[in-house]
Order: C-alpha cells, then structure tokens, then sequence
C-alpha cells in the first residue's frame, strides 16, 4: 500500500473532476466505468479413492480374533505388533509410544501408544485417531456374572482402528497433498464409572502432555468411537462444536458429499469424555469426536459394555460411510 502527500491526492481528485476537455474545448465524456468483474476462483472439489469396506471388516475383523486387548493380556501384545507390522507395510513411519500409568483402581500398566506418520515433513498435518484397548469388564451385563469378563471392544475400538487402518492403505496408492497421523491410544476405557473424567483416557493424555515428535501439532483432528454398527448415528457432540466447529462442519459436509448423511445426523448431543477432549485441553489441537450416540435415547449403542461387543455388531456399510468420509475431507484438503 502507497501513502499519498494530501496536496497530491487533492490535485489527482480535481484533475478527475468533470468531462475531458479537448484543444477546442469541447467537452468530452468518458466512461471510468470498470467493466472487468473480479475473477472468483472456485475450488474444484477432488474425488477421493473410493474406501473398501470388505478391507476394513478385515482388518477389524482380525483384531477381534485376538481376543480383548486388555492391558497386559497376550491379545494386547499380540495387537500393538499387528498395528506396527500393517501400519509399515503401508509404508508409514511409526512409533511405539511406551509409559507407565495407574488406573483409577491403583493398578500399574505399561500403555503403549501406537503412531503412524505419513509425509513427516509436510507441515500441513491432519491427526486422526481411536483407541484400540478393550475394557477390562463388562459392567452394563444385566447377569451379574458376565460384569467381571473383559469387553470384546469390536465395535467399542477395534472399529475405528479398522477403519484408520484402511485409510492408511489407500494413502498408499494415492498421496494426498497434507501429512496423515495416525495415533491408536492406549488405557481409553479403563475408567471409573461415575468417577473423575481424567480416569479415563490415560493415552491419549499422555501422548497430549508428551507428543511424539516435541512441539508436534495438527491443523485439527478427528477422532473415530464406535464406528461400525449397524445404523449408527454419528451426532454433533459438545465438545467437538466448542473446540473445533469448522471442523464439523466440513466433515458432515463431506459425509453429505459421500452420501452418508443418515449416519452423519444433524443432531446435537451434550459433552463426552473421550480421547478428543484431552487433545483440546491439553494438546490445543482442535480435534472432534466421531461417536456413536443416539441423543433421542442418550445412550450409547446396544452392546456397549457388555459380552455381547463382538464382531456381530460390525456393519460393513457403516465402516464405509465413516471411511469414505474422511477420505473426502482428506483428499480435499489443499
């Protein structure tokens, strides 16, 4: 921007005054008038990899197979090393996040934070994330003696991880323009029902007090909960609209865009502990929560918490309409 002398600018204002004189003194009219309209460049939306849900039900389908991944069980271990083995075949790079932690009932785990970085130097990053563990028991049971067995967490974790673990595949064939990180975090549904929030999360809590590379941040995240049953419905949730509203909205615009606006409900629901609130909090990355929860009957799907969370409880069209979502905003973000 020019700054102009005040004498300058008065005498540009009156030479510009009046109709244009010629050497015989008639008076001339010309039009100033600019015709020319501003350009207006429209952003031409980029159609993604189509996501494969049978891929995905295998994935999760796998990790179901293995049994709970409940902290310190042989399925837990047996997971983590699947998670790194399908992440680096699908040529990320990852990263075993390690630490001790105490749960709400004073017992001491090893958690282990699985993370999956894809074009690291590129410094525009989408996080996208799910917790992977299973809840050691099954506390909504109505028998009182199936409360003590662990929850199968197919649905309740598993499925966003299989829904995470085929994004990481398409990547492959087909590098978007922004880096991918994928975190799986440990020890999310080892709560306290009724207790302290910051009982639960104890992953996800410690990745965001201690990233994985220092000073690591994300243009935003999103967070996958309990995304495969039959019917889901994925609403507006709380937190997710106070931290991260732009975030919303472009991600239930892409699921209208894929045509998975059933799942994808315009429906508003009050706030959840879950792995995204301590992401804001902590982390300042202004991440969302894709959650099944029916606000009508606020509740949590059927099988929550209970024996019955097993691989019954995975739609394969569900897992695409979540999949293919994020592949829409992913491929589209320049």
């Amino acid at each position: 921007m020019k700054h102009f002398p005040k004498y300058i600018l008065f005498s540009i204002l009156l030479s510009s005054c009046g109709p244009e004189k010629t050497d015989d003194n008639t008076n001339v009219t010309t039009d100033n008038t600019n015709t020319t309209q501003p350009k207006v460049e429209t952003k031409l939306r980029v159609v993604p990899p189509n996501f494969n849900e049978d891929s995905a039900f295998a994935f999760v389908k796998y990790q179901a197979d293995l049994g709970p991944r409940t902290p310190g069980s042989k399925a837990h271990e047996n997971t983590v090393a699947y998670y790194e083995k399908m992440f680096k075949k699908f040529g990320a790079q990852v990263l075993i996040q390690a630490a001790s932690a105490t749960t709400y009932d004073g017992k001491s785990w090893l958690l282990k934070n699985v993370i999956a970085s894809f074009d690291p130097q590129n410094k525009k990053r989408i996080l996208l994330c799910a917790h992977y563990d299973s809840r050691p028991f099954s506390e909504k049971e109505t028998d009182p003696k199936l409360r003590a067995n662990p929850c199968p967490g197919v649905n309740d974790g598993a499925s966003g991880v299989g829904v995470l673990i085929e994004v990481a595949r398409v990547i492959q064939t087909k590098n978007p323009n922004v880096g991918i990180d994928i975190v799986l975090f440990d020890l999310e549904d080892y709560g306290d029902n009724g207790g302290m929030p910051d009982t639960w999360c104890l992953g996800s809590q410690h990745w965001s007090k201690n990233p994985h590379k220092p000073g690591y941040t994300a243009n935003y995240g999103i967070l996958l909960d309990m995304v495969g049953a039959k019917d889901a419905r994925f609403p507006k949730e709380e937190i997710s609209t106070f931290y991260a509203n732009d975030v919303v909205t472009k991600v239930w615009k892409a699921a209208k865009t894929s045509g998975a606006s059933a799942y994808f409900v315009d429906e508003e629901t009050g706030e959840m502990t879950d792995d995204h609130t301590f992401i804001n909090k902590i982390a300042q990355i202004p991440t969302i929560d894709i959650l099944h929860y029916d606000a009508y009957k606020n509740s949590f799907f059927e099988h929550h918490h209970k024996n019955s969370d097993d691989i019954k409880t995975i739609d394969k069209n569900t897992l695409e309409a979540v999949g293919q979502t994020l592949l829409e905003v992913i491929y589209n973000e320049n």
